[in-house]
């Protein structure tokens, strides 16, 4: 058995990685960081290279985190000498008097309370200004120049890389099978090892079903596996950052999409597909039939960009039912704080991280999580009826 660290934290993906960073910023010094695979782990959710970072959200509760994102990223980037975020613009559609219109009202309105500006597009907006789109003539859109790229991938390399820098100690393929609570301390059991420590930071996304048991804690996480596509369009150079920005269609179907980056290839996805599984059940492949749906909605809107499929690449969402983050002390244990993303967090992940680093150093946050407790009627009613909007 491994004694005496001060801070203990579970999974080194996104946030457990930008959790290790922070804690080596605030001072800790004796910080141990468990990961079931290997560093830089590509079998959680950060194993890609792009999400998207914006700050059009349907709530000011995630709005008005955003500039501190931007900040937290802006921070990382300068201590690590390393591009993480690519700015290239954004734009929202959707067709008039859907519930997609409905949802582009709720964005005005929480970029209004917060202050961000933003621009109304008129289809003739959208179709002067990126001619690669075929929109119908009820279309309409907003346009939010912050919005852009955020390389997941290279921002667990910058958060894992500074940590080890720093003296945190990293033990991957290093699976958690058992924790122990005690009044002020933790005994984290992996196999046949186990690791002692005062504060424990749990955040081992789709996973953290299976530690639920020993967290003393439960309640219904829904797990779909999600597919994004690249496609090998022969018009590259129309859909390179400089010419055409991130995107959101807001339609039966939320379609969402990037520029050319990270391959050679235009990406594209659907939120929220719905193919439900148990956590056994994921599969790291992804598939040609969804890449179908997918190219189907290129030809409809974006024919320049359909080519052959390059790759298919599979994610988890791990959602509570109503699709908000967990950000908490557990319940009677204030040394041990959860958290989970409910499937898009990546672009708050430095933000993260430093919160809960704030939150195991000295209790307390400056930035509002009150929305993200687990005492709100979606952890604790089990009649909370699932709402799996897109955030």
């Amino acid at each position: 058995m491994t004694t005496g660290y001060s801070h203990i934290v579970i999974g080194a993906g996104g946030i457990g990685s930008a959790a290790a960073y922070w804690l080596s910023r605030a001072g800790a010094e004796r910080v141990l960081v468990l990961e079931q695979y290997g560093l830089l782990p590509t079998q959680g959710s950060s194993g890609d290279h792009s999400r998207i970072i914006r700050h059009s959200y349907h709530s000011t509760k995630y709005t008005r985190l955003t500039p501190a994102m931007f900040d937290t990223w802006a921070e990382v980037e300068d201590h690590s000498g390393f591009q993480i975020y690519t700015k290239t613009g954004g734009i929202d559609l959707a067709r008039t008097g859907t519930p997609g219109h409905s949802t582009l009202g709720e964005y005005r309105g929480a970029l209004g309370a917060v202050g961000i500006p933003y621009e109304d597009l008129s289809v003739d907006d959208v179709r002067s200004r990126w001619p690669q789109w075929r929109v119908e003539d009820d279309t309409v859109g907003m346009w939010q120049e912050d919005t852009g790229i955020l390389d997941i991938r290279k921002s667990v390399s910058a958060h894992t890389s500074m940590a080890l820098a720093a003296g945190v100690e990293f033990r991957p393929h290093t699976k958690v099978t058992d924790i122990e609570l005690r009044d002020g301390s933790v005994k984290v059991h992996a196999g046949s090892e186990a690791f002692e420590g005062e504060q424990l930071i749990v955040s081992t996304g789709s996973w953290l079903g299976d530690l639920m048991g020993s967290l003393g804690f439960s309640f219904p996480l829904t797990l779909s596996q999600e597919q994004v596509s690249y496609f090998a369009t022969p018009k590259l150079r129309d859909f390179t950052p400089d010419r055409h920005p991130v995107w959101i269609y807001h339609g039966d179907q939320h379609y969402y999409g990037f520029p050319v980056y990270g391959e050679a290839a235009t990406k594209i996805a659907r939120d929220m597909r719905g193919h439900f599984i148990e956590s056994d059940e994921r599969r790291f492949e992804g598939d040609d039939i969804e890449g179908e749906i997918l190219t189907e909605f290129l030809r409809s809107h974006l024919p320049d960009a359909v080519g052959p499929a390059l790759l298919h690449r599979t994610c988890v969402y791990d959602m509570p039912a109503d699709r908000d983050f967990v950000v908490d002390a557990l319940p009677g244990y204030p040394n041990v704080t959860v958290f989970n993303g409910a499937g898009h967090a990546g672009k708050f992940a430095s933000l993260m991280g430093r919160i809960l680093a704030d939150l195991a150093t000295s209790g307390e946050t400056r930035h509002d999580i009150s929305a993200f407790s687990l005492d709100r009627p979606a952890i604790t009613d089990p009649d909370f009826a699932p709402a799996f909007i897109l955030r």
